[in-house]
């Protein structure tokens, strides 16, 4: 088996605001695995906030030796590259390679025929006008998720809810509040009929949330990296955001999933930003979850050809020319 990686730089059409960092291009690893005359690809930018970045994700690939490179499959991966961009690009691609030979592709290899799916359209952080004005643009999506930080979050709140009475909202503040900002808002959220509240706590203070009986459901994205987290996360989350490059592909994404069915937790399935190819994997794990949050191809100037097509925030099954 051939393993070759080529780094590639993806322009936002408008800077990506979140309350931790200002994004105008993605820095991602294109992967390609060739095996007996097939080829697998994947789309890795791994977590910006561990410190993971296109060279470190370089390095760990590189490391990879020749043996195991001749013995590697789905199950190999898991124990030879820890949770996170590696070994998500690797698993990816694996599985694509084994799509392509399948009749059904990817639906044939999981089990579940890939159909499509909402995915929630991101507001970035703005002022509250910005942000009001952005979701009046689009009166075609229904589903909104508003990047919020801890400076006037209820004015924001506020702005798009009459800007947009039909919407589902989700909120993110990626960690930005604080315990009493987080309470002095709980009903204020539910008045705004807000769906879902993404991260509102930093990761090292979520144990604040421990059987907390909230106005509105809370998700775990940043307190919950990979499979090896769930349990502990267990009764301080109603809903766990799935992200490739955080659990390290779709094998791991998988496993989340079905331990969330098993508990009756909500699920996300979200995204670090990236191309369609980058997206398509996640729409497997996509398949019957409460939130989708994979709209990364439409932040970006260009994309893979040919990309997902997504009309009015639908996404179509992935091409196989893509992936799967």
């Amino acid at each position: 088996m051939r393993l070759s990686f080529t780094p590639q730089r993806w322009e936002m059409v408008a800077p990506f605001v979140t309350a931790g960092e200002t994004v105008h291009h993605i820095d991602v690893l294109h992967i390609d695995l060739e095996s007996r005359g097939y080829t697998g690809r994947a789309e890795t930018m791994g977590v910006d906030y561990l410190g993971e970045t296109v060279a470190s994700l370089q390095a760990e690939l590189n490391g990879l030796d020749a043996d195991a490179l001749h013995h590697l499959d789905r199950d190999a991966i898991q124990h030879l590259l820890p949770p996170g961009g590696s070994r998500n690009g690797v698993d990816c691609a694996l599985w694509d390679l084994q799509a392509t030979q399948a009749a059904g592709g990817i639906g044939a290899l999981t089990g579940m025929p890939v159909a499509p799916v909402h995915t929630l359209l991101t507001l970035s952080l703005d002022d509250p006008d910005a942000m009001a004005r952005r979701a009046s643009e689009v009166p075609q999506l229904q589903r909104l998720k508003l990047k919020l930080d801890a400076q006037a979050p209820l004015d924001c709140l506020e702005a798009i809810r009459a800007a947009r009475p039909d919407a589902q909202l989700v909120i993110d503040a990626n960690g930005s509040w604080q315990p009493a900002v987080m309470m002095d808002l709980g009903d204020h959220l539910a008045r705004l009929n807000v769906a879902l509240l993404e991260q509102p706590l930093p990761a090292d203070a979520d144990h604040r949330l421990e059987n907390l009986n909230y106005p509105v459901p809370l998700c775990a994205d940043e307190s919950c990296q990979s499979s090896a987290d769930l349990e502990r996360n267990a009764d301080r989350y109603d809903a766990i955001n799935i992200k490739l490059d955080k659990c390290g592909g779709l094998t791991d994404a998988l496993i989340i999933r079905d331990w969330c069915q098993r508990h009756d937790k909500k699920i996300m399935v979200g995204n670090m930003l990236g191309s369609s190819l980058a997206m398509a994997p996640a729409l497997v794990v996509a398949q019957g979850a409460d939130f989708v949050d994979l709209d990364g191809p439409l932040w970006q100037q260009a994309d893979v050809e040919p990309p997902l097509c997504i009309r009015s925030g639908c996404i179509d099954p992935p091409p196989r020319a893509v992936w799967g």
